[in-house]
């Protein structure tokens, strides 16, 4: 055999493999199937052709009905018992059954020859069926054989009858080679098969992937996703989208029409305007609920135009809560802010310290009492300074590391004892202030100094304000559940505005000209580090009405990684 040949049939068998990535499934068990169900329709024909013979008055061998019966059983017992499975480069057992049974059976039926009947065409069913279901060598040697029997048939009869036999020979080479032809070309035809057939298997298991990771990707956006035909009707939406369109119902499971809700009316309003102009939108809308719920959302909308006339378009709408936007915004602008702060305070650091020490030492050669006053007012306002910077510091380093727990506890009641006397010594206010504990020797997740801290901010804070009165200022703690302690500073203060409630915890914001407004935030930034919730309210305390800032605390019980507390639990 030539090299190129042999070259080729190797490619060739390597490429039969194809079929056996699903024996039983997929195009090769459908094939099988069907060239199974025709050798029993071939079958079938052959025993229905004996009949008419014998019917018809014409001499019919015996040895012709029972091949075609034997065979008809043969046809049956595979169809129904045997499995598909891809044959090799040589004859099984399951293709001895199929291909050998058939190839032998013609055979048979050629040679005796009833009736004058040609049988030879028979021979394309298992030349097909390898070809078709196995490899080219298979092919190839089914057809090789059938050639064979077809020239020993034709030499048979040169034997027995010494007419002109150049003709038989001829037809046999000829039915032969045209074989050999279908062989080829039905082989190649099933091997084109088989390998569209694994591309579209693979092709099919990439868009399975790719879809997965779309759904999850569009699942776990923060910004909510409608796909929206003509008629209005979603036909997809993502978590984020249900939050935002819901309102004490939850949304109703895909497909739903917007049309449905008088408050999504504007959004159905925006979808037919991108299907009008054919072009993209963006509006600021609002859902107005009859309960009163409002919801301001930022909308755009894309279009996914059709290339096809039998699909519509689509209408990708693409939804966020402004409220949450400009939350983003003013945080960014607080971070960049902060880093600001934290530079400049740095860099003035040093230079305030050369003041005040510079101020000291003049200080001391003046005796004219005019100079010495301004000395001091230079003085106090360096110092003043001085706690800004000290202050824009501490912001900067909220985020350092928490303390190792075993060193953040503390009992609750004897740290607050503590803390509140030493400040009121500090502040001369023993006598305004008054100071209760009631939480059981609670322990808290709380470092004692930034514990400390938080609380001359807010005792500070309750001085500015409170009057002189006795008992002007309260600190009290208290139980309010199993293991949740909280502590209040109140004092007798004019109650606060309410746009000055709403920034009270904001950094740079003060409702008085000479603070630096960072004292609450700072409180703010200590409890989010230990698990504790800060608030505001306006109370009584003894029949006198004043402003309570109060801290519930994480107990010690508890990890600090739980969920945070609800600020629904703080207000008593």
């Amino acid at each position: 055999m030539p090299p190129q040949v042999h070259a080729w049939l190797e490619s060739e068998e390597k490429n039969s493999g194809a079929w056996q990535t699903g024996p039983g499934s997929g195009s090769f068990g459908r094939l099988w199937r069907v060239f199974m169900t025709a050798r029993i329709a071939i079958a079938s024909v052959l025993i229905l052709l004996q009949a008419f013979i014998y019917t018809f008055g014409n001499t019919i061998s015996r040895w012709s009905i029972a091949v075609c019966i034997a065979y008809l059983c043969a046809t049956l017992a595979v169809r129904l018992w045997a499995r598909p499975r891809p044959a090799g480069s040589t004859f099984d057992a399951q293709w001895v059954l199929t291909i050998g049974v058939d190839v032998v059976t013609f055979s048979v039926l050629n040679f005796l020859q009833s009736s004058g009947i040609n049988y030879t065409p028979l021979f394309a069913l298992p030349v097909l069926l390898s070809s078709v279901l196995g490899p080219i060598l298979l092919a190839f040697g089914t057809a090789a054989s059938v050639t064979l029997l077809l020239l020993g048939d034709a030499w048979w009869n040169s034997v027995q009858s010494m007419g002109d036999t150049n003709a038989r020979f001829l037809q046999s080479g000829l039915s032969g080679s045209g074989f050999f032809l279908v062989a080829l070309l039905a082989n190649q035809l099933a091997l084109r098969l088989a390998r569209e057939e694994q591309l579209a298997k693979t092709s099919q298991s990439a868009a399975r992937m790719q879809t997965q990771v779309n759904e999850l990707v569009i699942d776990t956006l923060a910004e909510g996703l409608l796909v929206v035909d003509g008629n209005g009707r979603v036909h997809s939406a993502n978590p984020a989208s249900r939050r935002l369109l819901a309102t004490q119902d939850a949304v109703a499971s895909t497909p739903f029409l917007l049309t449905a809700e008088a408050a999504w009316q504007a959004l159905a309003d925006l979808t037919h305007r991108t299907f009008a102009t054919q072009s993209p939108q963006e509006a600021d809308i609002g859902l107005e609920y009859p309960i009163g719920h409002a919801r301001r959302l930022r909308v755009r909308t894309r279009l996914a135009a059709s290339q096809s006339s039998t699909q519509e378009s689509l209408c990708v709408m693409f939804l966020e809560d402004l409220r949450e936007m400009e939350a983003r915004v003013r945080t960014e602008k607080m971070a960049a802010m902060g880093r600001m702060s934290a530079a400049v305070a740095h860099e003035i650091r040093n230079p305030l310290a050369a003041i005040a020490q510079a101020n000291a030492l003049l200080e001391e050669d003046l005796h004219d009492a005019s100079q010495r006053q301004l000395t001091a007012m230079i003085g106090q306002n360096a110092q003043r300074l001085a706690k800004i910077v000290d202050e824009v510091l501490d912001i900067s380093r909220a985020q350092a590391d928490l303390p190792a727990p075993q060193t953040s506890t503390l009992r609750l009641d004897d740290t607050v004892l503590r803390i509140a006397a030493d400040w009121a010594r500090q502040n001369t206010a023993v006598q305004r202030m008054q100071v209760l504990t009631n939480s059981a020797h609670a322990v808290v997740w709380f470092e004692p100094e930034h514990l400390r801290r938080l609380m001359i901010n807010l005792l500070d804070n309750a001085l500015r304000y409170a009057s002189a009165s006795a008992h002007a200022i309260e600190v009290s703690t208290q139980m309010m559940t199993p293991g949740q302690a909280r502590l209040a500073v109140w004092s007798d203060g004019l109650p606060l505005e309410k746009t000055v409630q709403t920034h009270l915890f904001e950094p740079f914001f003060s409702s008085e000209s000479r603070s630096s407004g960072l004292g609450l935030y700072i409180c703010r930034e200590l409890c989010e580090r230990y698990g504790a919730l800060i608030g505001y309210q306006r109370v009584h305390r003894a029949g006198t009405e004043g402003n309570e800032f109060f801290v519930v605390f994480k107990a010690a019980s508890q990890p600090l990684s739980a969920d945070s507390l609800s600020f629904d639990t703080l207000i008593v």
